[in-house]
C-alpha cells in the first residue's frame, strides 16, 4: 500500500511538472487575447488593435474601388506568432530600417523623429525636406528608380524590415517580388482619405511601426486641436467668399468635386465653393462654358493648376482673364513654393499638416481673421 502511494504521489508531481512546462512554453508565444482598440477618429482606411505581445494593422480601403482588406501582424522581438499565414505580411516592430514610397510619408518618419531609418525611396528629387535631403547628400538613401518601376535588385539587398508602398489598383508585380523575397510590403492608403484630419491621422499608422503611438498620438492631438481651433474662427466670419479652383488641360477644366480633400478645407475656412453640390471624393471633368458661367464672379481663385503668374495664364488662355478673381488679383497657389530639386512642398507637407493649410485658406479668404500670420503653402500671384 505504501509503495502504491509512493508510485501515486510521484505520478502526481510527474503531472504536475509537465503541466507546468506546457504552460510554461505556451508562454513563448503570443497570447491571442485583445486589449483595446486604437483611437482612429477621422482615417477611413485603417485600424489598429492591440494584443498581448503583438499588435495588428487591418487596411480597410487600400486603394478606391475596391472591398479588400489587408492584415499586417507587428510582433516583438523574440515571438512567436501563431498562424502567421493569416496576414499579409508580419513585420517585427519597432522597426530599424524602413523604405518608404510616397512623399507624403516622410513628415510621418521626421515627427516621429525616425528619420535615420529611412534607407529607401523612388525618385529621391521628389522628396522637398531640407532635413531628409542632407541625408540624401550624406548618401544614407538608396534611389530606388520610379515606383511603378522599382530597382527589386537594390530593394532586395537593402534587405529593409518593412517597405511602405501604395497602390492604384493592386496589380503591382514588384510588391509580389519582394514579398517572395521575404521582405514586408505593407500597403498605406493615406491618399484615398478625404478628411483634411483623416489624412493626418495616418501618423498613428507609422506610430504602431516604430512603438512610438505616444508620440504619434500626441503629436496628431495638436494638429487636430489646432486645426478645430482655426475652423471655429473662420465660422465667426462676418462674410462666406465664393471660390472656384482648377484650370483647363487640354479644353477640360479639372477641379475638386465636392467632398473631396480640396473642397473641405474651402468649406472649414469658411468660403463657398461654387461646386460643393457635386458629389465624389476625385476631380470634376468640366467645360469651360459650364465654369465660365457659374464662375466668373467667383471672389477667389485657389489652386490654378500648375501657374505661377497671372501672365502665365494669360498666355495660356484668354479666357483666364474673363474671371473677376482674376481681375483683382485674387488667385493663390500652392505650386510656388518647391524643395531643393523641384518637388512641391504642398504635396508633400499637407496632407500631414491640415492646420497649416486651413490656416493659410483663412488668411486668404478673411485675413483679419489671422493678422499676424504668414503664408507657408500659399503664394498670391502677380
Amino acid at each position: 500500500m505504501l509503495y502504491f502511494k509512493k508510485n501515486f504521489f510521484t505520478l502526481l508531481f510527474f503531472v504536475a511538472f509537465v503541466s507546468c512546462k506546457t504552460e510554461t512554453e505556451k508562454t513563448t508565444e503570443i497570447a491571442y487575447i485583445p486589449t483595446k482598440e486604437k483611437e482612429i477618429n477621422y482615417a477611413k482606411g485603417f485600424e489598429i488593435s492591440t494584443f498581448e505581445g503583438y499588435k495588428t494593422i487591418t487596411l480597410k480601403n487600400p486603394w478606391p474601388g475596391t472591398d479588400r482588406t489587408f492584415k499586417y501582424a507587428l510582433i516583438e522581438k523574440n515571438t512567436t506568432l501563431q498562424n502567421p499565414e493569416d496576414y499579409d505580411a508580419v513585420v517585427e516592430v519597432p522597426v530599424k530600417q524602413i523604405v518608404v514610397t510616397s512623399t507624403t510619408h516622410i513628415p510621418s518618419l521626421e515627427m516621429l523623429n525616425e528619420l535615420d531609418a529611412l534607407i529607401g525611396f523612388p525618385n529621391l528629387d521628389y522628396i522637398s525636406s531640407e532635413k531628409t535631403r542632407q541625408k540624401i547628400a550624406e548618401g544614407k538613401i538608396a534611389e530606388l528608380g520610379k515606383n511603378e518601376d522599382l530597382n527589386t535588385e537594390i530593394l532586395i539587398d537593402l534587405n529593409p524590415d518593412a517597405v511602405i508602398g501604395f497602390a492604384v489598383d493592386g496589380n503591382n508585380s514588384t510588391f509580389s517580388t519582394l514579398q517572395k523575397s521575404g521582405i514586408p510590403v505593407l500597403y498605406n492608403s493615406d491618399w484615398t482619405e478625404t478628411s483634411p484630419l483623416g489624412k493626418a491621422e495616418w501618423i498613428k499608422f507609422f506610430g504602431a511601426l516604430f512603438n512610438k503611438e505616444k508620440e504619434a498620438d500626441s503629436l496628431f492631438r495638436n494638429i487636430e486641436t489646432e486645426y478645430l481651433s482655426a475652423k471655429k474662427i473662420a465660422s465667426e466670419a462676418k462674410t462666406t467668399p465664393s471660390v472656384i479652383s482648377g484650370a483647363m488641360y487640354k479644353d477640360v477644366w479639372y477641379m475638386p468635386q465636392g467632398n473631396s480633400w480640396g473642397a473641405q478645407f474651402i468649406t472649414d475656412a469658411n468660403g463657398n465653393y461654387l461646386w460643393s453640390d457635386t458629389s465624389g471624393t476625385g476631380s470634376l471633368s468640366l467645360n469651360l462654358e459650364s465654369v465660365l458661367e457659374k464662375g466668373h464672379d467667383a471672389d477667389f481663385w485657389i489652386g490654378p493648376g500648375q501657374f505661377t503668374s497671372l501672365d502665365e495664364m494669360e498666355n495660356a488662355s484668354q479666357v483666364y482673364t474673363q474671371f473677376k478673381a482674376y481681375k483683382t488679383g485674387n488667385v493663390y497657389s500652392y505650386s510656388m513654393k518647391k524643395g531643393q530639386t523641384g518637388g512641391v512642398i504642398y504635396y508633400e507637407l499637407a496632407p500631414n499638416r491640415p492646420d497649416l493649410v486651413l490656416k493659410d485658406l483663412i488668411k486668404i479668404l478673411h485675413p483679419e481673421l489671422f493678422p499676424g500670420h504668414q503664408l507657408y503653402f500659399f503664394n498670391k500671384l502677380d
